[in-house]
């Protein structure tokens, strides 16, 4: 059995995700291939999978390459966690959009930053999905990489390669309904439609009762919604506490209360979806306990995933090898063993999502076995939610034709649909649509 991850130099990803792959019995043995075109942090996973596999006593074999090609050959799984440009294309999608009036509170998925991304990584990504027809043309393609529905849609559109996206947001926040009900983590049990990073939960069962009548409840316990925006000099609340619960998760909330329905992804994601949120008005978000992360913080991040594999390659610290709540582990074992999960996972729509266009890449609960990933559920959603996400599912097939084809006049539809980057005046989002261009470039070559 051979796992390839491309990216997988990633400091972030690649340990959690092998010691993940490692501590499965049914990937015994496995041969690791980690593939990045940077070969410095490269080396560096090829010794935490060593150490890991040490730990575990998974008996694998690991090899590492800059040959995307190579790396593909002989591969049953592979496992992309990229990011096009780094954080240098990043701070281009953050600070572009921020000097036009748009501020992002997380820019990876929707809104200027979102397609800007979308747009260098499509291509990439199609190019994986050719090569994997070529070098292994019976593998699954399991990508982590954002934004995620749009590059799904690009491999399942454009190869003949199974292809999942799997996101832990929707598992993340059943946790929290669990944690803040006193119920064990099986007891949630979601029916979802939706785009990732803007799932909606149409019907929720917790241990048998309806869990939107809980979640009411549980508001009301805290004082309303009112009393769960933010206060200047307010407390803490304890972490995970039910107070915790409800202000950090504020918004979605406030649809609940509104719209009819739950969103399973963190309020952080889901703002970006709505541009009535990130306004001057609330602060951008803050009136909403949701903040903005600049790039300095994030590369703030990213040098504590640097420290922390340097710490264990020098012996100062412990792997980590405990399970890391991401998917990619279980949804290969399932595949291997035919061991049932039921996941919230990204594919097709074959009518799982009734309100969505047939094809259009969809998130919904999902059944995983030895005979592959289908739809669990048929779903529908509240007119007001139906129609944003139809909405956003036309920009993103407009983001995909537009950077797989280099047509700079789609791409600016695209932008200008997308309701949070055309918010403004269309000058002003055709002006930041080009220096958007203009500043990724160097990622671009179907542009110039």
């Amino acid at each position: 059995m051979q796992v390839t991850i491309i990216g997988g130099g990633s400091y972030q990803w690649s340990p959690k995700l092998i010691a993940d792959l490692l501590s499965l019995p049914s990937l015994a043995g496995v041969h690791l291939v980690l593939e990045d075109i940077d070969p410095v942090p490269l080396e560096k996973m090829g010794d935490i999978a060593r150490i890991a596999d040490d730990k575990l006593g998974a008996k694998s074999t690991v090899s590492t390459t800059t040959d995307q090609r190579r790396a593909l050959e002989g591969a049953d799984f592979v496992v992309v966690t990229i990011s096009t440009g780094g954080f240098t294309s990043m701070a281009v999608d953050i600070d572009v959009p921020a000097r036009h009036g748009i501020h992002q509170s997380v820019g990876d998925s929707i809104g200027p930053g979102g397609i800007s991304r979308a747009l260098r990584n499509i291509p990439v990504l199609a190019g994986i999905g050719l090569d994997m027809e070529d070098q292994c043309p019976d593998a699954w393609l399991l990508n982590i990489t954002n934004p995620m529905t749009a590059l799904t849609r690009t491999v399942c559109r454009e190869t003949r390669v199974n292809t999942v996206g799997l996101c832990h947001e929707v598992g993340g926040f059943c946790m929290d309904l669990a944690i803040a009900f006193g119920k064990p983590h099986t007891a949630v049990r979601p029916v979802i439609m939706g785009v990732n990073h803007f799932p909606v939960i149409t019907e929720l069962d917790v241990d048998g009762r309806d869990g939107f009548e809980m979640v009411a409840e549980l508001v009301d316990e805290l004082g309303g919604l009112e009393s769960l925006a933010p206060q200047p000099g307010q407390e803490e609340a304890e972490p995970f506490s039910k107070l915790d619960f409800g202000r950090r998760h504020l918004l979605k909330l406030t649809l609940l209360a509104r719209w009819g329905a739950l969103l399973g992804a963190n309020d952080r994601h889901l703002a970006e979806f709505m541009p009535s949120v990130l306004t001057e008005e609330s602060g951008w978000g803050a009136t909403w306990g949701i903040e903005l992360t600049p790039m300095a913080r994030r590369e703030e991040h990213q040098a504590e995933f640097i420290a922390e594999v340097d710490a264990v390659l020098a012996g100062k610290e412990e792997l980590a090898t405990w399970d890391s709540g991401e998917m990619v582990a279980p949804v290969i074992d399932s595949l291997i063993t035919g061991t049932r999960r039921e996941l919230p996972l990204n594919r097709p729509n074959t009518g799982q999502c009734p309100d969505l266009p047939i094809d259009a890449v969809v998130e919904a609960m999902c059944v995983v076995d030895a005979d592959g990933i289908r739809g669990r559920d048929v779903a529908s959603a509240p007119a007001p939610f139906a129609e944003l996400v139809r909405r956003h599912v036309a920009v993103q097939e407009m983001t995909v034709e537009a950077a797989l084809t280099g047509n700079r006049a789609l791409a600016h539809q695209a932008f200008a649909l997308d309701p949070l980057a055309g918010r403004g005046d269309l000058r002003e989002t055709e002006a930041m649509v080009d220096e958007l261009l203009a500043g990724t470039a160097k990622w671009l070559p179907q542009f110039s």
